[in-house]
């Protein structure tokens, strides 16, 4: 499992690699939730997303025989650039398996960090598997997109930083809200807030038809949900939760919400036009959830995470053209 000590070890090791994003607040959104809103930008990293955290993290205990066989990964987009961003900064060389429908601004970053994507059909292939392959012909270390200590550990530092800046703001949160596909983010968070915070509570936040984890948590059991459905959340389009990522969540009393589409596409509207900030669908989903009043945030203190701000250029010009 994975403790508070391991997060701050992560957090000293992530110094002077990651961003360590403010809270931000902003009176209309204040105003829509009756009560306080502390969002958590992790869009300002210097690849757009919390992932570098994990990946850094992973990679950064690797030995040095280890990291001499590379390391290979599988991602939609934020998990490939993080981990080429951290292979780059520690000189070890890359591989991702990426959906061949992903982002393009993905598909371009992770080329421009230095790793070496190999495209697959997310609705027949299996992604995993043909990582996993690649990495036993090569020797290489696997560095999975949640459901690994290290990982866990290092998108934790999010959480601790929560914990502390809003203690230091005089608003300690009582409530967070955290965009989940496989978990990762989550469940180290909820390790970090449950040990610094008294009574904090923890809520996963999943595009409808991906709900794989409000489902899982809600049942007591990892369930697995079809992923035929087309969705703009690449980010979260996970089958199921982390094996140990839901043992974390589960045990540590998260829930979960569902927000639509519909919902998701005026977060990002209401992101852009009213906090001047860039968020991409799955960035964007616990702030879709706080705006479509899915949680009770009435004189409470909400933090947000804004997980990622990388979206195509076109998608981001056709939400904010649509009418609303």
């Amino acid at each position: 499992m994975v403790d508070l000590v391991d997060i701050e070890g992560a957090a000293g090791r992530l110094s002077g690699i990651a961003v360590e994003t403010p809270l931000l607040r902003n009176a209309e959104l204040d105003q829509s939730a009756g009560g306080r809103v502390l969002l958590k930008p992790e869009s300002f990293q210097p690849i757009g997303s919390f992932k570098i955290r994990g990946a850094y993290n992973l990679l950064s205990q690797l030995s040095a025989e280890a990291a001499r066989h590379g390391a290979v990964a599988w991602s939609s987009g934020n998990h490939a650039q993080g981990v080429a961003l951290a292979g780059k900064l520690l000189g070890i060389k890359t591989t991702i398996v990426m959906p061949e429908d992903a982002p393009q601004a993905k598909l371009n970053n992770t080329r421009r960090l230095g790793g070496e994507i190999i495209t697959y059909d997310r609705y027949t292939e299996d992604r995993e598997a043909i990582a996993r392959r690649i990495a036993a012909e090569r020797g290489a270390a696997i560095v999975p997109s949640y459901d690994h200590p290290h990982i866990i550990a290092g998108q934790g530092t999010v959480g601790l930083e929560i914990a502390k800046q809003s203690q230091a703001l005089g608003l300690p949160v009582e409530q967070v809200l955290i965009p989940c596909g496989g978990g990762g983010l989550t469940s180290g968070c909820t390790v970090a807030l449950k040990a610094c915070l008294e009574n904090v509570s923890v809520f996963t936040v999943e595009p409808e038809h991906y709900d794989d984890t409000a489902k899982s948590l809600e049942s007591g059991q990892r369930v697995s949900v079809s992923q035929t459905t087309p969705s703009i959340c690449d980010a979260l389009l996970a089958e199921s939760p982390g094996k140990l990522t839901f043992e974390i969540m589960h045990r540590l009393g998260v829930r979960g919400l569902v927000v639509t589409e519909e919902e998701i596409r005026n977060a990002i509207r209401f992101a852009f036009r009213h906090l001047k900030l860039v968020v991409e669908p799955g960035g964007a989903a616990a702030l879709a959830a706080i705006l479509a009043g899915k949680l009770d945030t009435k004189d409470k203190t909400t933090a947000v995470v804004l997980s990622g701000g990388n979206i195509d250029v076109e998608l981001f010009a056709e939400i904010q053209a649509e009418l609303t």
